[in-house]
């Protein structure tokens, strides 16, 4: 399952996000990735999550992301959840590819079992008909 946090650039994403992370790590009963741009958010997330700093890892286009996610999810048979901060910006996505890269988020999250629950700077409006239905928060 796929849950998306929409809306412009400063309205509060990042926010909802790490309380939502936070709620869902007191209940887990597998692990949480908590994936991210920088490690500006360390000290917000429980100590049970772990922090991925995917510039760290040198991803510079949707197809090394989707590789570097499933990399994860290959080494962690009680993952869980993967929560995804900038979600354009980390997978290197734009408007050409989004429809595609979340297809793809889809065939993982079921083939997997693992819930996403990802971040992105657009508002409702903007997202593509097959993003919609998948808006928990829009902001």
């Amino acid at each position: 399952m796929i849950q998306i946090i929409a809306g412009a650039k400063g309205k509060g994403k990042t926010k909802v996000l790490l309380e939502k992370v936070n709620n869902e790590v007191k209940s887990a009963k597998g692990s949480i990735v908590y994936l991210d741009k920088n490690n500006k958010h360390m000290y917000e997330l429980s100590n049970k999550i772990r922090l991925v700093n995917v510039r760290d890892y040198l991803v510079e286009n949707h197809s090394e992301f989707l590789g570097f996610l499933c990399g994860i999810i290959s080494c962690d048979h009680d993952l869980q959840s993967i929560y995804l901060d900038s979600f354009l910006t980390v997978a290197a996505v734009d408007n050409e590819n989004i429809n595609i890269v979340f297809d793809k988020l889809n065939l993982i999250s079921n083939q997997f079992k693992i819930n996403l629950c990802i971040s992105i700077s657009m508002n409702y409006d903007q997202l593509p008909d097959n993003m919609k239905q998948n808006v928990i928060v829009s902001l």
